[in-house]
């Protein structure tokens, strides 16, 4: 059950009132997996969903399957995104794909239409259906796919719970996380791979963990520095055209990365001197909520120099807007520490 406790983390105004107001949870920790801050109940399980794609991408990266395929950055950086479905998206994906002389028939995501609205207008208008490719997952699971292929499994079937594959994307989540995964409530997430309960605790500990690299195996270590730099060199394929995602890691030049979730959910992490690891939730799973919080723990926490900070704005606190483009109100964060 959701913690009717939880703190009210973010208001909405319009005019001189509260119009409406959205709870939920979020933990801060540092390099050694210790709580810097929280807000609200950390510890409940709630389903990360796809904010942990960075977290499922180092089966990929320490599989391999990256020389193997002669893949880099830019895959990686794929498998971790939650991607608008835009061309370069989608060419990339498709390119992919064909290194495994595969194609987009391979995916087991389900079709959607892209998330980018001029992409999704254009296709719409020219009579083009969406395809499994244009899946805001494509990405993470071709490295699914990668994966198998690598390691001589079977393609089909790759998303079950009990294919090799997703054995160990679930064995490595409980190690960075040091969560009982096999204890946890369990479900299907929306593109079909199995999503488990997991704690904000947990989930940013393992984020604070793949901002240090600290893991006992020397393959681990590099693939979290694989992920990171990719995830830093390439924020546009991660997310796309205006969304936050790609926003971060561009204003601060890649020293913060965060990566989205369905139903209010975000992570990240902070990489330099002083590591931190992030996850948040919003109880009612709005998404507008979740990157007002995410904004704000970036700036309170991550020691952005203050014309970074100033960028931060519009999305910290935007503007409630009229139809007609006459500002109305804010959303605004109702958080209270001092940093």
């Amino acid at each position: 059950m959701v913690d009717p406790e939880n703190p009210v983390l973010v208001e909405v105004t319009r005019g001189d009132m509260v119009e409406s107001f959205h709870r939920g949870a979020a933990a801060v920790v540092d390099a050694q997996g210790n709580l810097v801050a929280s807000f609200g109940d950390v510890d409940r399980p709630i389903y990360p969903r796809s904010a942990i794609k960075p977290l499922q991408a180092l089966v990929l990266a320490e599989s391999g399957a990256l020389d193997h395929y002669k893949l880099g950055g830019e895959e990686i950086a794929l498998a971790c995104a939650s991607h608008s479905g835009e061309s370069y998206h989608v060419d990339s994906v498709r390119k992919w794909l064909q290194r495994l002389d595969l194609d987009e028939n391979a995916l087991e995501c389900g079709a959607h239409y892209p998330i980018h609205r001029e992409s999704r207008i254009k296709m719409e208008r020219e009579g083009v259906e969406a395809t499994a490719i244009h899946n805001n997952c494509s990405g993470k699971h071709t490295g699914f796919i990668s994966v198998a292929c690598f390691s001589g499994e079977p393609v089909a079937g790759y998303i079950q719970r009990e294919h090799p594959v997703q054995q160990r994307v679930l064995n490595t989540l409980e190690e960075v996380t040091e969560e009982l995964i096999s204890e946890s409530p369990a479900g299907l997430d929306g593109c079909g791979v199995p999503v488990v309960g997991m704690s904000l605790h947990g989930v940013a500990k393992g984020f604070s963990r793949l901002a240090t690299h600290q893991f006992e195996s020397n393959k681990r270590q590099d693939a979290a520095r694989a992920i990171c730099d990719a995830m830093a060199n390439f924020p546009h394929l991660v997310g796309g055209t205006g969304r936050f995602c790609s926003f971060v890691p561009t204003a601060t030049d890649g020293q913060v990365l965060i990566k989205t979730g369905a139903e209010g959910v975000y992570a990240g992490l902070a990489l330099g001197e002083k590591p931190l690891g992030f996850a948040l939730k919003i109880d009612d799973g709005s998404r507008r909520a979740s990157e007002v919080v995410m904004s704000w723990l970036v700036t309170k926490f991550c020691s952005l120099e203050t014309n970074t900070i100033s960028r931060f704005q519009s999305w910290t606190q935007p503007k409630v807007m009229t139809v007609a483009k006459q500002p109305a109100g804010i959303v605004r964060p109702c958080l209270d520490i001092e940093v």
